[in-house]
């Protein structure tokens, strides 16, 4: 295709939205709110379009989108005093001992309070994002973070999810100047096409083998033995390497406790 051709697929305005798009994109890394502005920022476009489409197959997904059901807020002590190895309790002592909050999540006001499928959408893929952080396995840092959004490229084609996977291959393509193998340090090798490469195979054949996670009654379950739901939702978790939670020895000891 010549160069030529390029003004009548793109116009000076849909470049520019690109660059914009992709702005956030690399700044996703430093802030989650640019990863949600992102998100937002497409709810009108043709790949949401295409999730939407994927998530009607879906009844339980389907229900959840027409009710609007909200997610949490949730009680991190309640949370804490579960069994040990259940869900609930993994999710608030993993967040608790990382110094996150359990509640980080954009309100429904974020997303338009909710006014189009679209939007409930994006609410309700980052308010269980860290869910699937520990159903998945992969590390709440830079280091597992192309993983588990990976997950939901997989089963449903989340567009500001896709769009951060691309664009991570991209922006790292153009820093690439060392082979993997001659890095040393993990957050060297985080940095690389190849590394990307790695986590978001990983996280596409990990959600393609997975039972529908969209529409879990994640409430429900938080009582549930997490390796018990991981055989369940049939999630091959990851539980070695840098970009696993499972890697971390304060974690660790922070679950033992």
């Amino acid at each position: 295709m010549g160069f030529r051709y390029l003004d009548r697929l793109a116009s000076p305005e849909q470049i520019q939205g690109f660059l914009g798009l992709m702005d956030l994109a690399a700044g996703g890394g430093e802030s989650a709110q640019n990863v949600f502005e992102l998100s937002h920022r497409l709810r009108d476009s043709n790949p949401m379009k295409l999730c939407r489409k994927r998530l009607a197959r879906d009844p339980e997904a389907e229900r959840l989108i027409q009710t609007r059901q909200l997610s949490g807020p949730y009680d991190p002590a309640a949370l804490k005093a579960l069994p040990k190895g259940s869900l609930g309790h993994t999710y608030a002592t993993v967040l608790g001992a990382l110094g996150y909050d359990i509640n980080f999540f954009p309100e429904p006001s974020f997303f338009s309070n909710l006014e189009t499928d679209a939007d409930y959408i994006n609410y309700r893929v980052y308010a269980t994002h860290d869910l699937h952080h520990i159903l998945t396995g992969f590390s709440l840092d830079n280091f597992g973070e192309l993983g588990v959004i990976s997950v939901s490229v997989a089963q449903f084609s989340h567009p500001g999810l896709a769009f951060t996977d691309l664009m991570s291959l991209l922006l790292n393509w153009f820093r690439d100047d060392t082979p993997i193998d001659e890095l040393e340090s993990h957050a060297d090798k985080a940095h690389t096409t190849a590394y990307a490469f790695g986590r978001i195979s990983e996280g596409l054949e990990m959600g393609a083998n997975a039972q529908p996670l969209f529409a879990q009654p994640w409430e429900a379950l938080m009582p549930r033995n997490l390796e018990d739901l991981r055989r369940e939702l049939q999630i091959d978790a990851v539980t070695s390497g840098p970009w696993s939670w499972h890697s971390c020895p304060e974690l660790i000891e922070a679950l033992k406790a």
